[in-house]
């Protein structure tokens, strides 16, 4: 099998850059930007195409590595080419395949969804971090053992999943990558009006988080659960609240405190939460 790309960013160029070091062959690079094409094609040891239709012809799979909001546009103008049992993959973790590929069936092919719960970041860098990732697959039923079977092979763990629960599937990826930023942030930027620098800030958080997120992974997160709420300690959670100087702010640590007084009612099924509960 040969795999080609459209879309030659950090996500195109390191995951062909990934393959290609396990044993994957590639046939190469389409894109807008044909600077970005020859810099992926050089790194993978690839080809370059400057048209779709000879990208096609030469590949068995073609993966869409393009922002999200253009994925459909850039399947809908393969149409006008010859896709009789090609494969087509997006990296999406919010669109399923048959979002991103209306009507595939129509022409012989098979549409996939195979999504890397990591952050690429940066493009000739996170490659080589992507044996670390969990693969989510989600597609035709036909070669989706295939699928599997080359990222098994590459030392990944991969977990099937179904169309239907894409949605809920995104949510938790993002809950545990994009909103531990703004969790983050909030922790810096109190730091700051404390009289901290951001560099001070952000050396004295990471010990507390690093060493709390290991604690979680080792023993789950609600025996991994300390502080005021777990505590039932109203008192200094009316001083946070108290401190809050935006709406948004107060907003938020309510939010994420309600949600840790189910984890501590787990924790201590007999302790009276409801003092607490009023309180936020």
């Amino acid at each position: 099998m040969k795999i080609g790309f459209i879309g030659a960013g950090k996500v195109g160029c390191s995951l062909g850059k990934y393959l290609a070091a396990n044993g994957t062959a590639l046939s190469g690079y389409y894109s807008r930007s044909s600077e970005s094409a020859y810099e992926a094609a050089e790194f993978t040891g690839s080809e370059v195409f400057s048209d779709l239709s000879t990208l096609l012809q030469k590949s068995d799979a073609v993966f869409i590595t393009v922002p999200d909001n253009s994925i459909c546009e850039v399947y809908r103008s393969l149409t006008a080419f010859e896709l009789n049992e090609k494969l087509i993959c997006h990296c999406s973790g919010a669109m399923s395949a048959k979002e991103a590929f209306p009507d595939i069936d129509k022409y012989n092919a098979e549409g996939y969804s195979i999504h890397p719960l990591f952050p690429v970041s940066s493009k000739f860098e996170s490659y080589d971090k992507l044996k670390n990732a969990f693969f989510c697959i989600e597609g035709d039923n036909t070669h989706i053992d295939l699928w599997r079977k080359t990222f098994e092979s590459a030392g990944n763990r991969v977990k099937i999943i179904s169309a239907d629960i894409k949605n809920k599937y995104h949510a938790a990826c993002s809950i545990s990558s994009n909103l531990v930023c703004a969790l983050i942030y909030e922790s810096i930027s109190l730091l700051n009006e404390c009289g901290f620098s951001e560099s001070e800030a952000a050396e004295a958080v990471r010990p507390l988080v690093m060493s709390n997120i290991e604690r979680i992974f080792e023993v789950g997160a609600v025996n991994a659960l300390t502080g005021p709420v777990e505590r039932n300690d109203t008192d200094t959670v009316q001083k946070h609240l108290g401190c809050l100087s935006s709406e948004t702010d107060a907003e938020m640590y309510r939010a994420v405190s309600k949600k840790l007084i189910e984890l501590a009612q787990q924790k201590h099924s007999d302790t009276d939460y409801s003092e607490m509960k009023n309180i936020l």
